[in-house]
């Protein structure tokens, strides 16, 4: 395996390509050897496309060699995950119902990484169709945390994270619909962003108006983040959200140059929630210096959010018994239990009780964007502990410091899943090390349609520690 090519970020190799000092070709060849070898210990992959990527890896080589003009993600290999549609590869949404599925069209942010250059390699694990935080499914079992064998990868991004963070692939295509790019990236150590609605349009998703899923960006720097964002952002018919906005300069906003000076920025460590882990509040306060050392105003966010959990599962869980309510009754026994029960719970609310829901989530949108009137950033943790084991079931309480604290989603990350509702792009970084030796996330939300300036102070409080010099030891 060649390690030293697959720990390049894209920001370096695109412009080692360029150069003609990397070849698409040798890189392509590094990336599948270590998908190989990994597969077994990891099992972050459904499925793999040699072939397929070493072909593509052999044209891209001889555009450049042509001097051929080059997209933005030139010969830069990715994983998306299975989720999300890929023309000619098979997409099982986790699903044994979907085994065999091949459609004939890429999603529109797929299409779009393929029109700069970028080259597929891979479909990522999910649980069955996203509907977790935690990737397992009947089609292919177990997604193991990039640092420990006994941890989880989080999810339902949870094959993206471990691919990005083995350094299988430097980038790859996730998704967020409660937390689930943010979730496995904080768990594995890398950057997860969740942008705002229609800045990245969602090509699949069944509900355009009341979306709150997202296809986003899985990386291990910001600034690779800015590049798949540059690549991925911009209007398309297929989604109203995105109809009229204009991508901003988001590489420009990644340069870790200058200081946060000028910036304030609101915090809270729980958010409302009623337990953090020792060690995930250290690293927040921690990295709350690196941010006042970089000139940021910092204060004490003076309210916590309402229980947004419950908010969040009517209009979420509504919508699944909508998807998937029919299949269950034909094939329910083939398909993960923890989602067939979860649909279950819909049958007891009424269309009333989803407006409601959504009468709360423009309340909630209205309440944070109060919040933005005179800050610039909100600063929380990511998650409330570590990753958890990887024999968490999704109903089961978890543990933090030895106290058993509830429900999974309710208490692992309350920090992400009112920001889906809401719309707002939030983004988590590595902020260190626990005890246990697994990653501590935190996360950046900022103003509506306003990613450049996230990634501006993530990139800023990147450059302020040294957490990207390390790697899992697998």
């Amino acid at each position: 395996m060649s390690s030293d090519l697959t720990r390049l970020p894209a920001s370096d190799l695109r412009e080692k390509i360029a150069r003609k000092e990397i070849s698409p070709v040798e890189l392509m060849s590094a990336v599948l050897a270590r998908a190989e070898a990994l597969q077994p210990v990891l099992n972050c992959f459904i499925t793999l496309i040699p072939e397929q990527a070493m072909a593509a890896a052999r044209q891209a080589e001889d555009d450049v060699m042509r001097g051929r003009p080059l997209g933005l993600l030139h010969g830069i290999p990715y994983a998306a995950k299975d989720l999300v549609n890929t023309a000619g590869v098979r997409t099982t949404f986790g699903s044994l119902l979907h085994e065999h599925n091949v459609p004939k069209e890429d999603a529109v942010a797929i299409a779009r990484l393929k029109q700069a250059g970028a080259l597929l390699f891979g479909k990522t694990t999910t649980p069955e169709f996203g509907h977790k935080a935690l990737t397992d499914a009947p089609l292919f079992g177990r997604t193991r945390n990039a640092w420990s064998a006994a941890r989880t990868s989080g999810g339902s991004s949870g094959g993206a994270a471990v691919a990005v963070a083995a350094g299988i692939g430097p980038i790859g295509v996730a998704t967020d619909g409660g937390g689930s790019t943010r979730i496995p990236a904080a768990a594995n150590g890398t950057v997860g962003l969740k942008q705002s609605n229609g800045v990245i349009p969602h090509s699949q998703v069944a509900d355009l108006f009341g979306n709150y899923t997202y296809v986003t960006p899985m990386t291990r720097t910001v600034m690779d983040t800015a590049l798949m964002l540059q690549a991925m952002a911009g209007p398309h018919p297929s989604d109203p959200w995105s109809i009229g906005t204009v991508p901003q300069d988001y590489l420009a906003a990644a340069r870790p140059d200058g200081d946060l000076r000028g910036k304030r920025i609101l915090h809270s460590a729980t958010l409302g929630n009623s337990l953090v882990a020792n060690d995930v509040r250290a690293a927040y306060e921690r990295a709350l210096g690196r941010l006042a050392e970089a000139g940021a105003e910092l204060a004490e966010l003076p309210d916590g959010l309402p229980d947004m959990e419950p908010v969040w599962k009517v209009i979420n869980h509504t919508t699944w018994r909508a998807r998937f309510d029919d299949m269950i009754r034909r094939d329910g026994n083939r398909m993960t239990p923890s989602l067939v029960r979860q649909v279950a719970m819909a049958e007891a609310w009424s269309g009333a009780d989803y407006q409601k829901a959504m009468f709360r989530r423009a309340d909630l949108f209205r309440m944070v964007q109060q919040w933005f009137e005179d800050a610039d950033y909100v600063v929380t943790p990511t998650l409330s502990r570590t990753a958890l084991p990887i024999e968490q079931d999704l109903f089961d309480p978890i543990s933090i410091d030895g106290v058993e604290a509830g429900e999974l989603r309710r208490n692992w990350f309350p920090y992400t899943m009112p920001f889906n509702i809401t719309g707002h792009p939030a983004i988590t970084v590595c902020c260190g090390f626990a005890g246990d030796g697994l990653p501590v996330g935190l996360q950046i939300l900022g103003r509506f349609r306003d990613e450049a300036s996230i990634l501006r102070a993530a990139a800023v409080y990147e450059a302020s520690e040294d957490w990207l010099d390390r790697w899992p030891d697998l």
